[in-house]
């Protein structure tokens, strides 16, 4: 699992650190959107300020992108392998009403937008509401 984690890093030129390895490997055991309070509350002592720079790294280079799910705070899922979070990369969210948890639903794409010929389409962020498969 350490060579794996090291080489994602790798992958998407982030230069692997002991706080890197392991917040990644907290994020790939996740399965829905985290924010920062989640990954510092598995920590039992860790700098929050070294944390949001790690998931900042991680947003910049593409190994994770932040999800805006209505509640007020930052979610961040893992990115696909071959993810550059272009309009075309980006996927569908699913935020549950009951448990909180926000999904990322990778196999839905979002639909093509068509702006008008004096709007810059630079990102696109779509949630769906509902109850999870584990709530309903």
């Amino acid at each position: 699992m350490a060579k794996k984690i090291e080489k994602q890093l790798e992958n998407r030129n982030i230069k692997p650190t002991a706080m890197r390895e392991l917040v990644l490997k907290i994020l790939s055991e996740q399965t829905s959107a985290f924010s920062l309070a989640d990954i510092e509350n598995t920590f039992e002592k860790a700098d929050r300020a070294t944390l949001y720079r790690t998931l900042k790294t991680f947003e910049e280079n593409k190994l994770i992108h932040s999800i805006d799910d209505g509640t007020g705070s930052v979610k961040y899922g893992l990115c696909k392998e071959t993810c550059q979070c272009n309009p075309e990369d980006l996927h569908v969210h699913f935020f549950c009403t009951k448990c909180k948890h926000t999904y990322c639903l990778n196999d839905i794409s979002i639909p093509s937008i068509i702006l008008p010929a004096n709007f810059r389409l630079e990102t696109i962020n779509m949630v769906v509401k509902g109850m999870c498969a584990t709530c309903k």
